[in-house]
């Protein structure tokens, strides 16, 4: 069948002819216009947006998306990028008017390309972050980027969203593990910059513009993700201390005797393992008291040998001078996995405690003890009884800090007041030069919100791009901006 965009009168006869248009592109079973069918497509994970779309198209090829929004852009047909529909704040879930469709990257998970001299390999945007790190396992070498949501996000989301992770401290976000991209257009044009370069200083560095975008600026199709050597050696350590102080001193003290071997530097409150433990029976204390924070602590290393023994040192070194209370090694992969859960199933664990207001901050490291003290003074001021449950990657400053509702308090009441609270959590974060969102984005939860914490240059350079790239505004609208 052939299609063209020319417009049919009247609007029920417009959107038949741009479905059937998009059928003609992708094949009649790979568009999904029933209710049904849609609904796992509407709706983001915490539920707190749920949309409403014209159909969910699921193109097969980078041919297929450029078609598809070559259509769109002639036909002014707002476009949702979607990957795995993990996301938390709403950037890939549609508004409520019915009239955008859903770009599911889902079928454009193919490996194109693994190169072990390079250490790369070129993935398609919807090939599952688990599969991508499989992948890399297979070559013998490790893709870092790991999230708690691997075994469902995809590339193209975890690009979109510029994802963080456990790994942060160690090799950076996600976009510091792109070299390359291939993006299409607004209209339909394909940006083809698959570079497994290093060094490439030709002028502006495009990719950086997508990365991050929430799919408001282009459509991700594929990328080049850097590789490293698979490390010879893990080692996890957790490790019990009476104070935030002594976590950030626990940090220091590990980066000077371990360095650039510290791949994960975990947070976990005592409220946070109190809440794990009470609702997964899987789940098992590791220390014999009871600590007011714990440090999950993991070094890597390509050396095989050696890396148990300068754990060993750093937390002898870290008890002798007072920082740490307590600590257990892991001894097997079972113990290993017991640590992870521990630090894995905190944000479901706070589900069964009732409501739950979210918070992905960061702040100078160095604030973290105050900020925390802050905050919950402030917080317990507003609603006494709140229980404060940050957690996070203490190594790059993020915290998830997040605030469950007093014991036996009304949820909906509670969260009623996810304005009020937030209010209090970013202008203590704005106070600390911090950033009020640090891995998760901004998508619908926090649009409103950015243009009083983003610099007004900031702000209406964003507004110029997103003209320039996207100048009838069909990408991801009501979204970042």
């Amino acid at each position: 069948m052939s299609c063209d965009a020319k417009p049919a009168k009247g609007r029920n006869a417009a959107l038949a002819r741009i479905l059937a248009c998009i059928e003609a592109i992708v094949g009649a079973k790979h568009v999904i216009s029933d209710p049904a069918g849609m609904e796992g497509f509407l709706r983001e994970p915490r539920d707190l947006f749920h949309g409403k779309a014209l159909c969910v198209v699921r193109p097969g090829s980078t041919q297929e998306v450029a078609a598809v929004l070559k259509l769109c852009h002639e036909t002014a047909t707002p476009v949702v990028p979607q990957g795995g529909n993990t996301g938390l704040v709403g950037g890939q879930v549609p508004g409520s008017d019915g009239n955008a469709i859903v770009l599911s990257l889902g079928r454009l998970r193919a490996l194109r390309e693994i190169d072990p001299a390079s250490n790369t390999m070129t993935v398609e945007a919807g090939m599952v972050l688990a599969s991508a790190q499989a992948e890399a396992r297979r070559a013998d070498r490790l893709l870092p980027l790991s999230l708690a949501s691997e075994g469902t996000c995809t590339i193209g989301g975890n690009l979109a969203a510029n994802a963080g992770g456990t790994n942060v401290i160690a090799y950076g976000n996600a976009r510091d593990l792109v070299l390359g991209l291939e993006v299409v257009l607004a209209d339909g044009r394909i940006l083809s910059d698959l570079s497994k370069l290093k060094k490439n200083n030709t002028g502006y560095d495009l990719k950086n513009l997508f990365i991050g975008s929430e799919g408001t600026l282009g459509v991700i199709t594929a990328a080049v993700l850097k590789l490293y050597p698979k490390p010879r050696a893990v080692e996890t350590a957790f490790i019990g201390l009476a104070s935030a102080r002594a976590v950030l001193e626990l940090l220091d003290l590990a980066r000077g005797m371990a360095g650039g071997e510290i791949t994960s530097f975990e947070l976990i409150p005592r409220i946070g393992l109190d809440f794990v433990l009470a609702h997964f029976e899987s789940a098992r204390e590791v220390l014999a008291q009871k600590h007011s924070w714990y440090v999950l602590l993991e070094l890597s290393s390509q050396n095989g040998e050696g890396l148990a023994a300068r754990m060993l040192v750093l937390l002898e070194s870290a008890r002798e001078k007072h920082i740490i209370e307590d600590a257990a090694i892991a001894a097997s992969l079972d113990q290993r996995e017991n640590f992870w859960k521990l630090r894995e199933l905190l944000p479901e664990a706070q589900r069964h405690e009732g409501g739950s207001i979210k918070h992905d901050v960061s702040v100078p490291i160095g604030d973290i003890p105050v900020f925390l003290e802050e905050v919950f003074r402030a917080v317990s001021l507003a609603i006494p009884g709140a229980r404060l449950v940050p957690f996070g990657h203490v190594g790059d400053g993020n915290i998830h800090c997040n605030v469950s509702q007093p014991v036996g308090a009304d949820s909906r009441a509670f969260l009623a007041r996810w304005d009020e609270i937030n209010a209090i959590v970013h202008d203590i974060v704005i106070a600390h030069k911090g950033s009020i969102s640090a891995e998760h984005g901004i998508g619908q939860l926090k649009r409103d919100l950015l243009p009083k914490v983003k610099d007004k240059t900031a702000i209406e350079l964003m507004r110029t791009i997103k003209q320039t790239l996207d100048p009838r505004g069909i990408l991801n609208p009501g979204k970042v901006l």
